[in-house]
């Protein structure tokens, strides 16, 4: 579960301008992110046919905490 609260900071951080109901808002829409995950494995030659055919991917792993 991301910490709302560390998410602001670092929104903020990033975005020095941003209002805070701007920051307030981008915070809400990647709280939600976690609902529409999926988790999937990866078949590189499936994703290479599919690529070829002009789908555009973007893959996210989760980086392990050090702690």
């Amino acid at each position: 579960m991301i910490d709302r609260q560390k998410l602001e900071t670092v929104l903020g951080r990033r975005f020095p301008g941003a209002r805070s109901e701007q920051i307030a808002s981008a915070a809400n829409a990647i709280m939600g992110l976690e609902d529409e995950w999926e988790e999937i494995r990866v078949d590189a030659c499936l994703l290479a046919r599919e690529a070829q055919g002009g789908t555009e991917f973007r893959v996210l792993r989760r980086r392990h905490s050090l702690c």
